[in-house]
């Protein structure tokens, strides 16, 4: 019999796939800011529950989450679970993309008319290759759990697709993910789903929860007995666990909601059960409930049934009756248990790091809490405030929470207080507006406003990025902590700017910020402008610029006869005010460091206020032999006694420098 189409029974499948997939590309793709012109650029991976358990499992093995990961993400992985548990596997069925293109090969491959190469379930080939699944759920896992940082990236084919491939990705990983779901996919139904998914190998371990609970329970009760484990043997039982009792068991009992069949009214040869089913299922041999591991609930063998033999449901029907909207519950269920992930990961947040320290009997310990650290995004910049706090006397703890920027310092009140440790979470900073040439004016107007709610380093940058979209004559910025913040604007002497002027920048609720490429990213702010105060105060510029200009040096201690000669190898070029040349500049340090006769490494403005590179060397060094290896392709880097590695360089030169004699 030849395969019934089941769009018009089953549309709600189709409507949350097709749905979800027309969305991401609506927002990913930057149509979305076309529409919505203050829209913030979107994140691929803010709702995704894979990344979500990977940062769950992060925060009970190590007490930090990876990366940016918010409550949203571990919201949507714990809800997914627990749908798998309650009710089955509602996001593959329903939302998942990389699903949904699986089905949509199968649909191409129709259309060009030619059959699927059906892997028999429970054959050798089978059950070997489920095994794949689990290794790759085993790798991410640890990897994940071991770095802090999510490993699923690395080959996510969605993430990989989402950011056009300019994400945390490893290219080849991600490549050869995208060909397993697009050539396989078209002549195996959902190959990538049975076969490789690591977040399907979690989602079918928890279709046997009562084994993954028992086996979580010896751990605990080892654990308790003073036998600890590592957490990698967990997460091995698990896995191998997971893999057996899906290739020699199958079919999960314990499962509330199932696809029901009536055996009286099924008499299992027209087979379009199993046709329309993506795992090709072999329905009418199962008693009751099809419980299948493989079974995703989405309708697709009740829709195609032309003797209603099958329902959604708890169990089988009595005296014959059904109830014909019975189908849809499945698609309504996944619709309010992502409504319930989005409440419960909007109501709470999870800290990131939450790290306590050199805590005594006898503190008085408080916190404080301030919001809106911009450069606290991630797992790496919470530990380098933490490392940055520990130098702190009298701090002993931080909790940070990157989805709303904000950290809590633990602090001992009786060594030092509020108010100190606030201005110690302040980082004084400065940032330049526009550029100013040494000639166009001898000395510049500062002027003095206060304000609140810019905490951040980013803050300063972002008010002046506001400023310089107005194209008024001001040159810099420059935060000194004080309560209400000081901001010195730096400006040309016959520019004339008003309190109201300065209120309305200051409390401008977005950044429209262009992008490089193209386009316009939309920041959302809330600084507090509080006044501007009375009077104003000249710098000259070469003090100005001095002052503005982010320098570097490096000297290495060697012994030096005074009488000789010293020479300055200097490359001016006007890009070195940038701060990529800045990060640069340690590795060329590192790089010529070991050569004789160079005696340190800078980054500064000459005499002629340009900047510049300066290299301080002495014979036997030489003026080519300096250029030659700045020049060089590959550095060499010791970054420790033991570990010397050739890299790429840093930095690229053009023409050659000049000497100068050191004065």
């Amino acid at each position: 019999m030849a395969k019934k189409s089941t769009f018009k029974s089953n549309w709600p499948k189709y409507l949350l796939q097709w749905g979800v997939l027309a969305l991401l590309v609506f927002f990913l793709s930057g149509l979305a800011s076309l529409v919505f012109t203050d829209m913030n650029a979107p994140d691929p991976e803010k709702y995704c529950p894979f990344g979500g358990l990977e940062a769950l499992g992060t925060y009970f093995a190590n007490g930090s989450l990876p990366c940016s990961m918010t409550s949203m993400q571990i919201a949507m992985g714990v809800v997914l679970a627990a749908a798998v548990v309650l009710l089955g596997k509602l996001f593959c069925g329903y939302l998942c993309p990389v699903g949904t293109v699986e089905d949509l090969l199968k649909k191409l491959r129709q259309a060009i008319g030619f059959n699927a190469f059906n892997i028999n379930e429970r054959s050798v080939a089978d059950k070997v290759l489920r095994i794949v699944k689990y290794v790759l759920l085993f790798i991410t896992f640890y990897m994940t759990l071991t770095a802090s940082e999510l490993f699923c990236k690395n080959f996510d084919p969605y993430y990989a697709t989402a950011t056009g491939f300019k994400g945390e990705i490893t290219l080849w990983m991600s490549v050869a993910a995208l060909a397993l779901v697009l050539i396989p996919g078209l002549f195996v139904d959902r190959f990538w789903c049975k076969y490789i998914c690591p977040l399907g190998a979690i989602c079918n371990s928890l279709k046997f929860w009562v084994w993954m609970v028992v086996l979580v329970g010896v751990w605990w009760i080892l654990d308790l007995l003073g036998l600890q484990l590592p957490w990698v043997w967990l997460l091995g039982a698990m896995c191998l666990l997971g893999y057996l009792l899906e290739i020699l068991c199958g079919r999960p009992k314990p499962q509330l909601l199932g696809v029901v069949i009536d055996n009286g009214k099924c008499n299992g040869n027209c087979r379009l059960c199993q046709k329309n089913c993506p795992y090709n299922i072999d329905v009418p041999s199962f008693e009751g409930k099809v419980n299948s591991v493989d079974c995703t609930l989405c309708g697709e063998c009740v829709a195609s049934c032309p003797l209603g033999a099958l329902s959604v449901g708890v169990r089988k029907e009595v005296d014959g009756k059904r109830c014909k909207s019975a189908k849809y519950i499945p698609a309504v269920l996944t619709v309010v248990a992502v409504a319930i992930a989005f409440i419960i990961g909007g109501k709470f947040e999870v800290p990131t790091i939450d790290e306590k320290w050199g805590i005594e009997p006898g503190m008085k310990l408080e916190t404080v809490r301030m919001e809106g650290l911009k450069s606290v995004k991630c797992f790496g910049s919470s530990m380098a405030f933490k490392a940055r706090m520990e130098k702190v006397a009298g701090v002993h703890g931080v909790r940070t929470f990157v989805g709303s920027h904000t950290v809590v310092v633990t602090y001992d009140a009786n060594a030092i207080d509020a108010a100190k440790v606030e201005a110690l979470i302040f980082v004084p900073s400065k940032f330049r507006v526009n550029s100013l040439e040494p000639e166009q004016y001898d000395s510049l107007k500062c002027v003095t406003i206060r304000t609140e709610k810019m905490f951040d380093k980013l803050d300063l940058n972002y008010l002046g990025m506001q400023m310089r979209l107005t194209e008024k004559k001001i040159f810099g910025l420059e935060s000194i902590y004080e309560c209400p913040l000081i901001v010195k604007v730096y400006m040309a002497p016959d520019e004339d700017l008003d309190e109201a002027w300065f209120k309305n920048i200051v409390e401008k609720k977005t950044l429209e910020m262009p992008v490089h490429g193209g386009g316009v990213k939309t920041i959302d702010l809330g600084f507090k402008f509080i006044r501007l105060e009375k009077g104003s105060t000249m710098i000259s510029t070469p003090d100005y610029l001095r002052m503005m200009f982010d320098q570097f040096a490096a000297e290495y201690a060697r012994e030096t006869n005074l009488d000789t000669a010293q020479w300055w190898y200097e490359i001016v070029d006007r890009n070195y005010e940038k701060p990529i040349v800045k990060r640069g500049m340690p590795f060329l340090s590192n790089h010529l460091s070991s050569h004789e006769g160079v005696l340190g490494t800078y980054l500064t403005l000459n005499d002629d206020l340009e900047p510049c590179i300066r290299i301080r060397y002495t014979a036997p060094m030489t003026e080519a032999s300096l250029f030659e290896l700045m020049t060089m392709p590959k550095w060499t880097i010791k970054f420790s006694d033991d570990d010397i590695r050739e890299v790429d360089a840093k930095l690229s030169f053009g023409e050659p420098g000049r000497s100068i004699p050191v004065k």
